[in-house]
């Protein structure tokens, strides 16, 4: 599996980037703009991403304006809905509204911090990527 991780938080990235090592190959950056660059990297060398985990609150852009460009990257390249990546946010931030936000944006899973591995891994599982 190919994971890329938007997380500006040092201890937090380094924590989900080892834990995510385990599932796949895991690409790490710091702020949504590294993340929507890195996702269209991906899809240019036709290498796409399966999963990809966004930090909400992260410096230049933040976790709802990355997933918005990632979104409309699939858009452009007509990727079908079937197929797009895998998108679980990860914030402190769990009030109801930006929960409704991140989904209507096009998240797939919202997981709030601090990381429980065990419910994480479950998700994962609900999303069949492990």
């Amino acid at each position: 599996m190919k994971i890329l991780l938007a997380e500006d938080d040092y201890a937090t990235r380094k924590f989900m980037s080892g834990f995510l090592s385990k599932y796949g190959e895991c690409d790490v950056t710091v702020d949504g703009m590294e993340a929507v660059d890195a996702f269209l990297m991906a899809l240019e060398d036709e290498d796409p991403y399966d999963l990809v985990c966004l930090d909400v609150m992260m410096p230049v852009m933040d976790g709802y304006q990355a997933l918005l460009g990632i979104r409309n990257l699939e858009k452009q390249k007509n990727i079908p809905k079937d197929q797009e990546v895998k998108v679980i946010m990860t914030t402190a931030l769990n009030d109801e509204q930006n929960v409704k936000m991140a989904f209507e944006l096009g998240c797939t899973i919202y997981s709030g911090k601090p990381i429980d591995q065990a419910r994480f891994e479950q998700a994962m599982k609900k999303l069949n990527l492990i």
